[in-house]
């Protein structure tokens, strides 16, 4: 009964799986054909180097402000010292909380990456799903973005069909 049961199940089982159908995108090799992508990160580059800068001259202030009390905090008295250090914590806790702002879980960032890129990105998902569909594909894997996918042979890639879909040739 066990044997039976057994090869009823190797049977069937294979049968499932080898009627499975796979393909893989590259999502890097896709968002990098589509033009609104690029404009898009540039945008956001922009911003986060601007926010960078302003994050940066902060802490430069605040390490001046620091290396001056260092060298002063002999000759001060200690009302100035308290006075000093409580401006340098100040200017500390501004600094975390603009880079928090800037950069943190849902800080402007993110929000602007969600505002440029998950449009486009979405869109990539959408023509996915159609080439998917199409074919009648059960799964289709991201060989990008730190993928555990060791090995894919290149005949199951369906990126240049993704972008066919999004209406992007030439690529």
């Amino acid at each position: 009964m066990k044997k039976l049961l057994f090869a009823f199940v190797f049977i069937f089982g294979t049968a499932f799986v080898f009627g499975q159908k796979y393909a893989y995108i590259d999502s890097d090799f896709i968002l990098a054909s589509v033009p609104e992508y690029k404009e898009a990160k540039d945008k956001l580059d922009k911003l986060a180097d601007r926010w960078t800068k302003e994050i940066e001259e902060r802490y430069e202030v605040l390490k001046m402000k620091k290396d001056n009390f260092a060298r002063e905090e002999v000759l001060l008295p200690n009302e100035e010292k308290t006075k000093r250090k409580e401006e340098i914590a100040k200017l500390e806790t501004e600094a975390m909380e603009m880079q928090k702002l800037r950069f943190g879980v849902g800080g402007d960032y993110f929000q602007k990456r969600q505002e440029f890129i998950k449009p486009i990105q979405d869109k990539v998902y959408d023509a996915m799903q159609k080439v998917a569909s199409k074919r009648n594909y059960s799964f289709v894997f991201d060989k990008a973005n730190q993928s555990n996918l060791v090995y894919a042979d290149i005949k199951f890639d369906i990126s240049d069909e993704v972008l066919k879909e999004m209406g992007i040739t030439g690529k």
